[in-house]
């Protein structure tokens, strides 16, 4: 009975019983003379097709159980060895494949809490990239304005707008740049260049950059002692280059007037640790977790004032884990902010 539906079952069941009732009424009949009465012909009926129904309810049982027994030994299929596999009949299998189905629906909403953190993540970062870019194309588009309205028939005016313009074409230009640069990270598009580089040597060069700004603020920066010997690590130069400026200049755009930044090196065996220390406000620690995510600012409306596209830190970032190394950041409230990353030692 197993291999056929509950239906056909069901039809054959009947129709057995049937010809049974009908056969011994009329064996009774014709046999022995027997009348049969009207109630006796409807109680042999009845209890024909209560038998009927006892067989059919116990085909359909065997039929829902093979049916599970299908199910659960297909759910298993793709995690056991199908040669190895055996069903203990005594087990309870409608038990099991509820915990199946219940796992199952764990692991879907686990997969939808995951999309809709990156959905988040996504307006968020689509929406932070609008906010920055908004800010120089009003300008530019205000400056323009201005000059088609009559400012371009000035010389003293028509130079300075144009000149502000280009200031935010600039700022514009970094924005793209940088965003560029952390895709290229993320997609695993940007190669390192690994060569035996000497970090002091670089960071002598950044600080002749970024010297000239210091100069504005009155800051001093100075390496915490006299490095006679050059440092080598492994590691791409113009990256690193990145890091060390990106550090550098927020110690000078966050440090104190008349305060200081200072680098150090600090020899880890297979590593070097390189620290920029500045002794500017701090940060305070409800900040510290999220400063190298994209476009996060301590103080917004301070920070976009002075330039910087809010990927700086992000950047460094995806390039010093790049070098698989890690980066850090100490800071406590007046007393200012260490950041701090590793490099391997070059022989």
């Amino acid at each position: 009975m197993i291999g056929r539906s509950p239906r056909s079952i069901a039809l054959i069941t009947a129709l057995i019983s049937s010809l049974v009732t009908t056969g011994v009424v009329w064996l009774s009949h014709y046999l022995f003379g027997y009348e049969t009465g009207y109630l006796e012909l409807a109680l042999v009926l009845l209890l024909s097709f209560v038998a009927a129904w006892l067989i059919f309810y116990k085909a359909l049982q065997n039929f829902i159980y093979d049916k599970i027994k299908l199910i659960f030994r297909n759910m298993h299929s793709m995690k056991v060895d199908r040669r190895n596999f055996k069903l203990d009949m005594r087990e309870d299998v409608l038990g099991n494949v509820n915990k199946e189905v219940v796992h199952w629906a764990e692991d879907r909403m686990a997969e939808i809490e995951d999309l809709r953190e990156k959905e988040s993540f996504r307006k968020e970062f689509v929406g932070n990239v609008a906010h920055e870019l908004k800010t120089p194309i009003f300008s530019i588009q205000g400056y323009i304005l201005t000059l088609l309205e009559g400012a371009m028939e000035d010389p003293e005016f028509n130079k300075k707008f144009l000149l502000k313009a280009a200031k935010s074409v600039e700022r514009m230009t970094l924005i793209v740049e940088d965003l560029d640069t952390i895709t290229q990270f993320e997609s695993g598009n940007l190669k390192l260049d690994l060569q035996k580089t000497d970090i002091l040597e670089l960071c002598k060069d950044v600080v002749e950059i970024r010297d000239q700004e210091a100069d504005k603020k009155n800051i001093s920066i100075q390496f915490d002692k006299a490095y006679d010997k050059p440092i080598y690590v492994l590691a791409d130069g113009f990256r690193i280059g990145q890091v060390m400026t990106n550090l550098i200049t927020n110690s000078i755009k966050y440090g104190k007037d008349g305060g200081n930044t200072t680098i150090s090196f600090y020899d880890l065996g297979d590593q070097i640790l390189i620290e920029v220390e500045d002794d500017g406000p701090g940060i305070t620690e409800e900040h510290i977790p999220r400063l190298f995510e994209r476009f996060y600012r301590v103080d917004k409306s301070r920070s976009r004032h002075q330039g910087g596209t809010g990927l700086g830190l992000a950047i460094c970032k995806h390039i010093i884990e790049a070098h698989k190394q890690s980066i850090d950041v100490r800071s406590e409230v007046g007393k200012g902010s260490v950041f701090s990353f590793t490099l391997q030692k070059a022989n």
